[in-house]
């Protein structure tokens, strides 16, 4: 049973479980910002490097999501030196408090996956047989 969010002990506890959960999710929800903040683990990337690493991102929603997180902290612009306008970005220290968040997801994906697919990740997906 689940047991995260004090809701049986009052319900203004259980408000303040919500509103943190909620404030959680405003700050790294939807579907990109988790997998931006993995592609920038330990590299500093240009915006084209991160959206090619990023699969199935466009520009337009990268740019946003990258000012969303870089105003949320989690992220930082640096300019690179001798070109005009191109930036690189890089994590900051305060996305390092996502570790604990990252690995969480990282270990149920997996379950899940295996769940619902009967297949581990680490077990590559049959290729269909050609038709000749």
């Amino acid at each position: 049973m689940l047991n995260v969010n004090n809701c049986e002990r009052s319900p203004e506890a259980c408000t303040a479980s919500l509103t943190s959960v909620g404030d959680a999710l405003y700050a790294i929800g939807g579907k990109w910002k988790l997998k931006i903040i993995v592609g920038l683990i330990g590299h500093r990337r240009r915006f084209n490097e991160l959206q090619r690493i990023v699969t199935g991102i466009s520009a337009k929603v990268l740019s946003n999501e990258l000012k969303e997180m870089e105003l949320n902290g989690f992220v930082r612009r640096i300019p690179v030196e001798d070109a005009n306008h191109i930036m690189e970005y890089e994590l900051t220290d305060y996305s390092d408090t996502l570790s604990d968040v990252l690995h969480a997801l990282t270990t149920w994906g997996k379950m899940h996956r295996q769940k619902i697919t009967g297949r581990s990740m680490d077990i590559p997906a049959p290729q269909p047989a050609s038709v000749e």
